[in-house]
């Protein structure tokens, strides 16, 4: 096999996914690599146990690829309220979309809706060649083209590859893109569970010493929830049985939506954090979890990924106006100086709100009560907790803006 195009994407998930469509509307050739089709329908009754917190932003840049109504088609669930507390005194800040003038904070979605909705358009654009069986064991720069090298010796060719492969990254480690990598000796337990009072289109996060607790509002008595705890308290609560667990969720809640029961499966899976010290290298780039990974508290992961795959769309188009090679190293260059430097604030105010509020220490935890008291009752501060979870405070690619 041999095949010469514009752009390879590795990874086909929600970010690689979101950078072939946006790429193959801009009219760039696309080979799009993905061991498989994803799933576009599934039982009524089922429910996928990993979702987003996707802000406004990244809504629109959805709505602008023509993907939010086959995602609303599927099941997208808006929340109006926003309440963070503490695990004890009374630190609490509440927020609503009226605070702010909008319509709603944001949404929740799982993972496959999005996927599907995606993939859904991908699979109607002929700017796209889906390739399934092509396992990379090398990657070579040939003038303004890089080789894709396969275990069977096939070639894919193109000016520019972008690693949109995951924490794990294969695209990273053959350039030899080095990253720094840390764990937060802590797992995320993930499923779904159903509140006896509704979810009140709320978004619901509690502080405790071992970490976060994020209940999602799904449908209107549903909740997706992330626990963020040790790993052995994890592994307790997957294996633990249902009735076992819902008492002690119930209880981590403070009984916010009275008794909560799980729903299907529970799974845990290890937090850390990953930042590549580079993005790019001549002919590649990297995006999403293959560039930086962030802890889940505020259910921002995702969203980055889709804002590096908005801006680099941007810095490609405005390449090829004047004539330079889309996979130059002055052109990544662009792009990465536009997405890390965002990435890595928002990674570092993660880690603040981490180590702030999942610890014993009698002096911050009064520090985190006075100030949660504080930003509840000061506009200003309670600004800055509404445009993190709008998605704000960074300069908007052309795909962020509404049409």
């Amino acid at each position: 096999m041999s095949h010469s195009n514009d752009i390879i994407i590795v990874g086909g998930g929600m970010v690689g996914a979101c950078m072939a469509l946006a790429a193959a509307r801009e009219g760039f050739q696309v080979t799009l690599l993905e061991p498989r089709q994803p799933s576009l329908d599934w039982p009524g009754d089922d429910f996928d146990i990993r979702v987003s917190a996707l802000t406004r932003t990244s809504e629109t840049i959805l709505r602008n690829l023509d993907v939010w109504s086959g995602m609303q088609e599927r099941c997208v669930t808006a929340y109006e309220n926003m309440h963070v507390w503490d695990r004890k005194g009374f630190g609490e800040i509440h927020f609503t979309a009226e605070d702010v003038g909008a319509p709603n904070l944001g949404h929740i979605v799982e993972n496959r809706v999005i996927v599907a909705g995606l993939w859904e358009q991908i699979n109607q654009h002929a700017n796209i060649t889906h390739v399934a069986d092509f396992a990379i064991v090398s990657i070579e720069r040939d003038g303004d083209q890089t080789n894709l090298i396969s275990s069977h010796d096939d070639v894919l060719t193109a000016s520019l590859v972008i690693g949109a492969d995951g924490a794990r990254s294969s695209v990273r480690e053959l350039v030899g893109l080095t990253t720094s990598t840390s764990s937060y000796d802590q797992e995320g337990v993930v499923c779904t569970v159903k509140a006896e009072q509704g979810n009140a289109s709320t978004a619901w996060q509690r502080f405790m010493p071992s970490g976060p607790l994020a209940l999602l509002p799904m449908n209107e008595d549903h909740f997706s929830i992330v626990w963020s705890t040790s790993p052995e308290h994890a592994q307790s609560l997957v294996n633990s049985t249902e009735e076992s667990f819902n008492q002690e969720l119930t209880q981590a809640s403070e009984n916010v939506c009275g008794m909560l029961r799980v729903i299907g499966d529970r799974a845990a899976f290890p937090l850390r954090k990953l930042k590549a010290k580079r993005y790019v290298v001549d002919g590649v780039a990297l995006i999403g979890d293959a560039a930086h990974v962030i802890h889940p508290l505020a259910g921002q992961g995702v969203n980055l990924g889709i804002l590096d795959a908005a801006m680099l769309i941007d810095v490609l188009i405005e390449a090829r106006a004047h004539r330079e090679s889309i996979g130059g190293m002055g052109v990544l260059r662009r792009y990465e100086r536009a997405r890390k430097g965002h990435n890595l604030a928002v990674q570092s105010a993660m880690d603040g709100f981490k180590h702030l509020f999942s610890n014993n220490n009698p002096a911050l935890t009064l520090l985190r009560n006075v100030g949660l008291g504080v930003a509840h009752h000061i506009s200003p501060l309670r600004r800055q907790f509404e445009r993190v979870a709008l998605g704000e405070g960074v300069s908007l690619p052309s795909l962020g803006k509404r049409l």
